[in-house]
């Protein structure tokens, strides 16, 4: 069906709306070169991250975001986040993290924190047991990765895909650094019962 008979047949406004602008969008493509560009980051990162997911649930029972999680914690000075500055990171709502982070603490890979200069803030802090389900998970998530992407790229090719993504989403290295400087500061681990 064409965006064209689909927009004829939508019921409502809604439906309408939102045909005519993929229509647009389809429109605006040149040759085509930009939708399968971008359907074909979307493809290529949804089947990377199915693999990884799946392994990573199998083998070490952490979901994908909880590994991800675990290893901004482990990049960060003294394993220590505030909780904002890592929901950022992850890409996830404040209350997402909220969430993940209840769960990885009942599992006892995170604990919260306080900050001694900010009673305000709130810091997710890695865990022993946290560093080492993460230190476990690596090897098997770097192997997922570089089966299913790593190994179909040269490495010149993987420098260059690296600094077209830095284009879209700049790397957080200017984040690590500003931690690093922001380590005179440290928060302090909340006793954590049980």
């Amino acid at each position: 069906m064409s965006i064209a008979t689909a927009i004829r047949s939508a019921h409502t406004e809604v439906e309408r709306a939102e045909l005519e602008r993929a229509g647009a969008y389809m429109d605006e493509a040149q040759d085509g070169e930009e939708l399968e560009a971008w359907r074909g980051l979307i493809r290529a990162h949804g089947s990377i991250a199915k693999r990884v997911e799946s392994t990573l649930e199998h083998a070490h029972g952490l979901p994908l975001r909880a590994y991800e999680v675990l290893q901004h914690l482990a990049e960060a000075t003294d394993g220590r986040m505030r909780m904002s500055e890592l929901a950022s990171l992850a890409q996830l709502s404040r209350s997402g993290l909220t969430r993940l982070v209840d769960r990885l603490e009942r599992d006892g890979l995170v604990t919260r924190c306080s900050c001694d200069h900010d009673a305000r803030g709130a810091y997710a802090c890695m865990t022993e047991a946290g560093l080492t389900r993460l230190r476990a998970a690596r090897s098997t998530h770097l192997a997922v990765v570089r089966e299913h992407f790593l190994s179909r790229f040269s490495s010149r090719e993987l420098l260059a895909m690296s600094e077209l993504w830095n284009r879209v989403a700049p790397c957080s290295a200017a984040r690590s650094l500003e931690r690093g400087q922001a380590g005179a500061q440290r928060p302090h681990a909340v006793e954590h019962a049980g």
